[in-house]
């Protein structure tokens, strides 16, 4: 019994060592921050220091628009998922977006710790910042969720809402995506922290997308490498760890005028959501875009754009 203990004991020590070693060898290290500004921080980039951030965001447009569209996006993403659909919104318009706290080039808030709560104290004092006392917002996915949990907590700063595949009420057997998945399970997730191979990348996005064709390779190394900055991953898997308090029951006092669009095919979210928000929202409108996935102003910007353009004039 003794030497089976032995040779058992050994059998641990040598899986542990050899898992290790795989480890070791596939694990990708955070990508410093200074590194990643200079490949996505082009000339409209600035940097705002706020809540113990230095916060990366675009101001774009007629700087005189009293009433600035402010582009929230969704998880793992970053601003950079507006740059087709901005192309398309009207020049006299003034347009803000940023990464928000935990993602692309902001990362992670110091006491790294994330609910709708403390997203809507970052915009109301990002807004502050920029002297914006009332804006149109728009956000997809998580972001989607932000933007109509601020448009409640600070009405005063919200004239429209428009919300694009975003998150709000409990999943109606949506596929999901494979990243998304493995940062569910409790401590397979931890992997996650160092190995976050690029193929995994490019499969989430697989069920992100319809039109594969859109999954390049400039989009895919973005996102594989501002999910690698500094901080970002630990970010990321702290928010999929600590579920927000979706609020649900809140939707209906939403009061703003309100434009809901989904992807007709989107695997994350199922539109069936958008009647949902539609319901429960009384000023609103709903519109479904065939053939699309889950981020419509990237796979359908130009659509997208034109619905965004009538409901803000």
């Amino acid at each position: 019994m003794k030497k089976l203990f032995k040779y058992l004991g050994y059998f641990l020590l040598t899986l542990l060592i050899g898992s290790s070693v795989i480890l070791i060898a596939v694990a990708q290290k955070d990508i410093p921050r200074a590194q990643l500004k200079n490949k996505y921080a082009n000339s409209p980039s600035k940097f705002m220091p706020l809540m113990g951030m230095q916060v990366h965001y675009r101001d774009e447009g007629n700087k005189v628009d009293s009433m600035p569209v402010l582009l929230i996006h969704g998880t793992s993403s970053s601003l950079n998922t507006w740059d087709s659909l901005i192309n398309y919104l009207p020049s006299n318009k003034r347009i803000i977006r940023l990464d928000m706290p935990a993602f692309g080039l902001t990362g992670p808030s110091p006491e790294n710790k994330y609910s709708y709560t403390y997203y809507s104290d970052f915009l109301n004092a990002f807004l502050k910042e920029l002297n914006v006392k009332k804006c149109i917002i728009a956000g997809n996915s998580l972001g989607g969720g932000i933007a109509w949990h601020f448009a409640l907590d600070y009405p005063q700063e919200v004239a429209k809402l428009i919300l694009i595949d975003a998150s709000g009420y409990p999943k109606i057997n949506e596929k999901g995506s494979l990243g998304f998945k493995i940062a569910s399970i409790p401590i397979l997730n931890n992997l996650l922290l160092y190995v976050t191979p690029k193929s995994l990348v490019k499969k989430s996005l697989e069920t992100v997308f319809v039109d594969q064709n859109l999954i390049t390779e400039e989009r895919i190394t973005r996102y594989h490498e501002l999910l690698l900055a500094e901080g970002n991953r630990k970010a990321a898997l702290s928010i999929f760890k600590n579920r927000f308090d979706q609020q649900t029951n809140r939707i209906k006092d939403i009061q703003q005028p309100t434009l809901i669009i989904f992807g007709e095919k989107d695997q994350l979210i199922n539109s069936d959501n958008a009647y949902l928000f539609q319901k429960d929202i009384k000023n609103s409108k709903a519109v479904i875009l065939k053939n699309v996935g889950h981020v419509p102003m990237e796979e359908a910007p130009k659509a997208t754009a034109e619905l965004i353009n009538e409901f803000i004039r």
